[in-house]
């Protein structure tokens, strides 16, 4: 019966994976590029802007579920046009699922970022430019050099948010078995059929996956760390 149910977890698992690679990947980027926006910009509202970016963190995930409802829903601002010109719908489809993730784990990448890249040292930034380097490349550099840890971070914490997100997921992608149907999803389905067997079988795989990002974070950020010192 163990058996059975760690393969009846493979396909969750794998769907999970997909879904917190692509939100990771999507959160990284635009997290990095507001918080160079944040950390080097000077501009009024910079930090209510940082304040509403940082809301998915305390929002409830059903409020933040709705919002995004609202946005790319069938009728919803987004959501009408994307269907309309493309035929394209968010709503329970992995992308969909990819979009609540991006959005719950964005802000830790962008604070990760920002304040690592307000810790790099301005005066090497501004010997790049008396170097003859272009804003673009004293990023590319000297900046993203220095703040690469923090930034990693970020992104490695983002990645193991994004594999436990639950409820803004369950508001846009519903929970539809082999199709959106990802790890946390799983066990609450579960917990709800009365399979304690295979909620523990689950929750043991998410356990795993979530201890081995951490693990892995450590280690890379150890690793780095200690390069520097022999240098």
């Amino acid at each position: 019966m163990s058996v059975i149910n760690a393969l009846l977890g493979l396909q969750p698992l794998w769907l999970t994976l997909k879904v917190a690679a692509v939100a990771t990947l999507f959160a990284f980027l635009i997290g990095v590029a507001l918080a160079l926006l944040l950390a080097k910009g000077r501009f009024r509202g910079r930090e209510w802007l940082d304040a509403f970016l940082t809301l998915p963190l305390v929002l409830p995930p059903t409020v933040l579920g709705y919002y995004l409802i609202v946005l790319v829903g069938r009728n919803g601002w987004l959501g009408r046009w994307l269907y309309d010109a493309f035929g394209l719908t968010l709503m329970f489809t992995w992308q969909g699922a990819a979009l609540a993730a991006t959005v719950v784990s964005l802000p830790l990448v962008l604070k990760s970022a920002r304040t690592a890249l307000e810790n790099v040292d301005q005066n090497l930034e501004k010997a790049g430019r008396t170097l003859g380097l272009s804003e673009t490349g004293v990023f590319f550099r000297v900046s993203f050099p220095l703040a690469w840890r923090g930034i990693l971070a970020g992104t490695m914490l983002a990645f193991a948010r994004a594999t436990g997100e639950f409820g803004a997921t369950l508001m846009i992608a519903g929970n539809l078995p082999g199709k959106t149907q990802t790890l946390s999803l799983a066990v609450y389905s579960a917990v709800q059929a009365g399979n304690e067997s295979l909620a523990a079988t689950l929750v043991i795989i998410t356990s795993l996956v979530c201890i081995l990002v951490v693990v892995s974070s450590g280690t890379l950020l150890k690793t780095n760390y200690l390069r520097e010192l022999d240098r």
